[in-house]
């Protein structure tokens, strides 16, 4: 195929997004296309002032079946289908009175937007289109004749190409818009396949397809040398996908995957409990903290590992407060990242030209269900999002002594930080703020050593007679598979200590435990994260 013009003289439109329709359809008028429509499309365009032929007046059959049943006919179909090319096709279309149509306009029923407003089952039913993807496909095919237009976006696209080609499109222009359609139509099965098999509790179907559409693209990927794009998901979960960025440099890769770290860890956080405040550093927690202010947690979380936390992602579980604010800009901070801001706070970081602030607008659910997808060589890892929140867990003292209120409470806070931390993880914390954290290590007690060392590092910086694990609590995300990354804690100067437990060696542990008088409990959940 060369890159053949072709006119458009006539131009089916059946739009449930009507935003910039009038316009559109004005314009297609100018050009001398004739205007066919359906429903609600045909009576906006007709409102407007602008000739339009209903779907039924063209096809000779009423909508019927409460819409269900209007554009699914061959005077539609052979009128997409037909190649203008082919004698055959021709004579067909002769025969059987079907007029070809140029252009395709046609977006969806909004079956995702249904879905996430948790409309009724039969409701999403009556939102999944049926005669819309099946133009779309039909005119997508036909690319070598027809032109399909999925979203508003692309109606400039068209119009630039009538002016430049006196009513034509080019072929480039028709495969470009082709390939979206199919990409639009795959999306919308996805959604409505991944929504039945949630409805049905079905964990494993046969087929799993996932679909997303454009955010932005991005200027590389993890490393300057590889490509990236930013897409978004039917699933509507609060954070950088939904934040409105008020400032500052275009998101690069890193730094989404870094804020929607950062963000999922904060979200641990009960706002209505307490502030809190995490600083992340390529995807771990550097520094964690609740406080009776925001500005007193973060102070509590940058002192962990200020070194870090240089250049790093800051999250906030509650409004961003001015003070807050002015104390963050005295070091480089690439991503702020809270559910709101003041507007005193906004203004001040408005000097800090590069500095992102993101508002999400509220915060993610730790409890909600959910999938998260890895890939690897020509498959796809899929399973359900950890979930398991520290305080619905049960806890089994199994040490001789139990711990006290004040260490279950620092128990409590370094396993919910644990479990944003890559494995192998230890966290030792301390007055509700991590003191030293041990992350991504291959050995958990070189997990343990490294969280002392952070730890030897901060006291030297704040100028403190002894490190902060001296009185701390230690959380391992993992069972301890033998006593040495334990007895490192104790040497630290640990208290007590929280472990999902189920080590064939758990008895040898415990027996350390009891041996040093600190206490131990088991969670029985365990948060590995890779």
């Amino acid at each position: 195929m060369t890159d053949h013009t072709r006119p458009v003289t006539r131009a089916l439109l059946s739009v449930s997004d009507k935003t910039g329709l009038i316009a559109f359809a004005r314009a297609l008028a100018a050009h001398g296309v004739d205007l066919v429509s359906t429903g609600g499309t045909a009576k906006a365009i007709a409102a407007a002032g602008l000739k339009v032929t209903d779907v039924s007046d063209l096809t000779g059959f009423p909508e019927m079946m409460d819409g269900r049943v209007k554009t699914l006919h061959p005077k539609v179909h052979g009128g997409l289908l037909a190649i203008r090319g082919n004698a055959e096709h021709a004579q067909s279309m002769k025969e059987h009175g079907i007029a070809p149509i140029d252009l395709l306009v046609v977006n969806l029923y909004p079956f995702e937007a249904t879905v996430e407003k948790g409309a009724a089952y039969e409701d999403c039913i009556e939102n999944i289109d049926i005669g819309g993807p099946a133009m779309i496909r039909a005119a997508a095919k036909n690319h070598d004749d027809v032109a399909v237009v999925v979203e508003p976006a692309d109606y400039q696209s068209v119009l630039d190409e009538l002016a430049a080609n006196n009513g034509a499109t080019t072929l480039t222009l028709r495969k470009r818009l082709a390939a979206k359609a199919y990409a639009r139509t795959a999306a919308y099965d996805a959604a409505i396949s991944n929504w039945f098999a949630e409805q049905l509790k079905i964990e494993t179907p046969d087929f799993r397809t996932i679909g997303g559409s454009l955010i932005q693209s991005l200027r590389y990927g993890e490393n300057p040398h590889q490509t990236a794009a930013f897409y978004r998901t039917p699933d509507a979960r609060p954070g950088v996908t939904t934040a409105r960025q008020l400032q500052g440099k275009e998101l690069s890769y890193n730094n989404i995957n870094d804020t929607d770290a950062a963000y999922e860890c904060i979200a641990e956080f009960d706002a209505a409990r307490t502030p809190a405040c995490v600083i992340v550093k390529h995807a771990n927690p550097c520094g964690v903290a609740e406080g009776s202010s925001l500005i007193e947690a973060y102070r509590k979380a940058l002192a962990c590992d200020s070194t870090s936390a240089f250049g790093g992602i800051i999250a906030f579980n509650r409004t961003l407060d001015a003070e807050t604010a002015k104390l963050i800009t005295q070091i480089l901070t690439e991503v702020i990242i809270a559910p709101d801001a003041t507007d005193e706070a906004i203004a001040i970081l408005a000097a800090k030209k590069n500095l992102r602030l993101l508002l999400a607008g509220g915060l993610p659910d730790p409890r909600a269900s959910g999938l998260t997808y890895k890939t690897v060589a020509g498959g796809l890892l899929v399973q359900s999002r950890d979930n398991a929140v520290v305080d619905d867990m049960t806890f089994k003292t199994v040490t001789k002594r139990a711990p006290t209120d004040a260490e279950m409470r620092d128990l409590k806070f370094a396993f919910r930080v644990a479990k944003h931390v890559k494995s192998n993880t230890i966290i030792y914390a301390k007055d509700l703020a991590t003191v030293g954290i041990g992350a991504g290590q291959m050995s958990r007690v070189d997990s343990a050593r490294i969280a002392v060392r952070k730890a030897q590092d901060a006291a030297t910086e704040l100028k403190l007679a002894e490190p902060l694990t001296r009185g701390s609590v230690v959380a391992s995300d993992a069972f301890f598979p033998f006593a040495d990354g334990l007895l490192v804690a104790i040497e630290a100067g640990a208290t007590a200590v929280i472990q999902p437990g189920g080590s064939l060696r758990d008895n040898e542990v415990i027996q350390a435990a009891d041996d040093a008088g600190i206490a131990m409990v088991f969670t029985g959940i365990r948060h590995f994260k890779h």
